[in-house]
């Protein structure tokens, strides 16, 4: 099977999770897709396929040689971002792509364009896959799982030597927690990569060191009439608050290394107010710097207002697995060298947030991030060319060839 049809049927499961979930996996359309990759494991031969409890499915493609080389892994997660619809994707294949304007939906007339999304151009003679422009397309990360199946397929089809090759899909790692319950020991590899990576040819071993915070703002409501000098409006406190933090520090005005404060949500009225960050930068300093800042403010409004009128709490997420893998650089040079070995040009940046490999590098497994050829993550114009996406399936089995030559 190609992958795009893999990919066409992955991407048929509504699987988005949700933070506010308190089990795992978050939303239960993620063990239904599970439960089809393990179909498709079995289908091509991998004999031990499960999915556990929790919702991660494991698998194993044997080895063929009797060289002794280490145990490598190849993981995706199967949720898709809360940031966008991800339920009634109708996704499609273009003709091959001239360069111009791609109309998503006559309907509603949405458009994707190279005029807003100048990266499209770089796919001029390519088909996309793309949505109806309502939902997000579901790239992130199920071309990941469908690209991994068909490189399993393709090392279980093929006479060449070949270490054993561990397979895992996890749930839940749009939302932080795909790594929670991630079986490492059971896993049994030695090295990984996860594929969650964007356009073709990246390859990636640093990321943010993330934090997430929420506060909690208590107001005193009474009737505006009698106000003065009695009521708190907790709705205008919060927003004092974010005004203590830096105004250019957020995700519109920043880029590469320069971290930020996120305001992902805020609700609120007069007596109660609520607010979450996500907090990230690559520096470890910095990322401390930003957490102390964070409570800074928070110490200040309750120094305005009196002790408990903002409640902070706030816990890291992740750190930048760059820590980790700077004694297993080889995992970088080997993924470098197998892509120009297809004519593909490496591409080695950062990532401005963070993989389930970030945690699972910190737990004693190292896990750089590969490409999966996909654009425009957790939105409506999400896109992939088919022909990326079949090259990066035969990129994750020459890594694995030429790890055992």
């Amino acid at each position: 099977m190609r992958t795009v049809d893999r990919f066409l049927k992955l991407v048929s499961y509504d699987t988005t999770s949700d933070e506010t979930s308190a089990v795992c996996p978050s939303t239960p359309n993620q063990k239904l897709l599970g439960a089809e990759i393990v179909r498709m494991m079995l289908g091509i031969g991998i004999c031990d396929a499960h999915m556990d409890t929790h919702g991660y499915v494991y698998g194993t493609v044997p080895a063929n040689c009797e060289k002794q080389i280490p145990v490598y892994g190849l993981i995706a997660h199967m949720d898709t971002s809360p940031d966008a619809p991800g339920g009634n994707i109708k996704a499609r294949i273009t003709e091959v792509y001239d360069g111009g304007d791609i109309l998503l939906n006559e309907e509603k007339n949405i458009v994707l364009s190279p005029a807003e999304y100048p990266a499209l151009k770089k796919h001029i003679g390519k088909h996309l896959i793309v949505s109806d422009g309502m939902t997000l397309l579901g790239a992130d990360n199920k071309a990941g799982i469908a690209e991994i199946l068909s490189a399993a397929e393709l090392l279980l089809q093929s006479d060449k030597p070949h270490g054993t090759v561990k397979l895992a899909f996890t749930p839940d790692e749009e939302i932080g927690r795909g790594a929670d319950l991630f079986d490492v020991a059971g896993f049994g590899a030695d090295y990984a990569y996860t594929v969650d990576g964007g356009a073709i040819g990246e390859l990636e071993y640093e990321n943010f060191n993330a934090a997430s915070a929420r506060i909690t703002v208590f107001g005193k409501s009474i009737h505006p009439g009698s106000a003065k000098g009695k009521m708190v409006n907790a709705s205008l406190v919060a927003m004092e608050l974010h005004g203590l933090l830096p105004p250019l520090d957020t995700p519109y005005h920043t880029e590469g290394y320069e971290g930020f404060f996120h305001l992902t949500e805020l609700v609120g009225e007069t007596e109660t107010a609520r607010m979450s960050y996500i907090i990230r930068d690559h520096d470890q300093a910095k990322f401390e710097a930003r957490k102390h800042l964070m409570e800074k403010a928070v110490g200040e409004i309750n120094r305005r207002y009196g002790a408990g009128t903002a409640v902070l709490q706030m816990q890291d997420s992740y750190y930048n697995m760059k820590e980790k893998l700077a004694s297993c650089m080889f995992l970088i040079e080997n993924a470098k060298a197998a892509m120009r070995q297809l004519s593909i040009e490496p591409i080695v940046k950062s990532i401005r947030g963070g993989t389930d490999g970030a945690r699972l590098s910190f737990e004693g497994l190292p896990c750089p991030n590969l490409c999966t050829g996909g654009a425009n993550y957790h939105g409506r114009f999400e896109y992939i060319p088919t022909e990326d996406m079949e090259k990066i399936s035969e990129l994750l089995a020459v890594m694995m060839w030429n790890n055992a030559k």
